[in-house]
């Protein structure tokens, strides 16, 4: 599977490290699953770790693969054998190209998976109603127009569900936005280290992302929207993290404005859409130059290594334990790791 677009030709993802990885944040989070059944998916790079982190948490693992353009599924299989034999899982993961309404009964913990969504009403109505869905993102998000999983239809058939707490300091995924900042810097070619740089952010990211910038030596200055903004002109970089809306956060408008008030400024996007044809049209430069999904990060996680992925699963399903015992036998270390809807 090497020289696939997601990391595994990256030394830091090789199955060794990944499975001590997995292992650790295992021991860490106390995650505990045994006598459970988890489905989930099995897929490449550092999301190849999820079903490892459930069997060495001692649960059943169902996992649901396919054939995509970063691997195949014998592929993924062999990749999940492989990260298992070394972290010394004893509960071999049952990898399925086809999933079934019996795979779908039997579990008890159901992740919010790329390779099981959308996890819709249809989908709900074959899971038991003492299952429980880890979201492996926070609450917040939810507002933004996620529908890869309908709430409505799992609190119809009483399915208990929760957010993971990305800030929580066993998961800590929050804390890696300051390199995929500064990784996204280094890449456009501007160095941090006396950069002068425009933080646009209206979201959690916003203390990460400066603190990050201001530790490794810029100047930052952050705000809301440009209207918010008031700073010299001299700006090397624009960076844009702000909430995806119906339109592109910055437009034909707020091209305009950037190229006017600082004119050769980079417009570095992390989240929220721009237009880059109106970017071009202005001459603003921009990175990255390749358009991301709409509504999706320009940067992934892993673009700084496995670890945020596989602390987010890990913490996800850790959420999922929670949600699986009883709340008054929840202890308040246990409740720092779920985030309530």
């Amino acid at each position: 599977m090497s020289g696939k677009p997601d990391g595994e030709a990256r030394p830091g993802f090789s199955p060794e490290r990944l499975a001590r990885l997995a292992v650790r944040a295992v021991a860490d989070m106390k995650l505990d699953l045994t006598g459970r059944t988890v489905l989930t998916e099995a897929a490449t790079g550092a999301y190849a770790v999820t079903p490892v982190l459930a069997s060495l948490a001692g649960a059943r693992v169902i996992a649901k693969t396919r054939d995509s353009r970063y691997g195949t599924a014998e592929e993924v299989k062999f990749l999940t054998e492989m990260i298992g034999l070394f972290a010394g899982s004893r509960h071999p993961v049952d990898i399925v190209t086809e999933l079934t309404p019996a795979h779908i009964a039997a579990a008890d913990v159901v992740t919010n998976s790329g390779h099981l969504r959308p996890i819709d009403a249809d989908f709900a109505a074959h899971m038991k109603p003492t299952a429980v869905v880890p979201l492996m993102f926070e609450a917040w998000e939810i507002g933004l127009g996620r529908d890869d999983v309908d709430l409505a239809a799992l609190r119809a058939r009483g399915i208990a569900h929760a957010g993971t707490n990305e800030h929580h300091k066993a998961v800590g995924v929050f804390e890696h936005h300051r390199a995929m900042v500064m990784r996204l810097l280094s890449d456009c070619g501007i160095a941090v280290y006396g950069a002068n740089c425009v933080v646009l952010c209206d979201n959690p990211f916003e203390p990460e992302i400066v603190d990050g910038l201001v530790r490794a030596g810029a100047q930052v200055h952050c705000a809301g929207s440009l209207d918010l903004v008031n700073t010299p002109e001299d700006v090397d970089a624009v960076i844009v993290a702000l909430r995806p809306g119906g339109e592109p956060v910055i437009g034909a408008a707020e091209a305009r404005r950037i190229a006017e008030r600082w004119p050769g400024a980079v417009l570095v996007q992390v989240w929220g859409d721009v237009d880059r044809d109106a970017l071009t049209g202005c001459g603003v430069p921009f990175w990255p130059l390749a358009a991301p999904a709409a509504g999706h990060m320009a940067i992934l996680p892993s673009a700084v290594g496995p670890e945020p992925i596989v602390r987010l699963q890990a913490g996800g399903l850790k959420v999922a334990q929670i949600l699986l015992t009883r709340p008054e036998l929840r202890s308040d270390e246990d409740r720092e790791y779920v985030d309530e809807l």
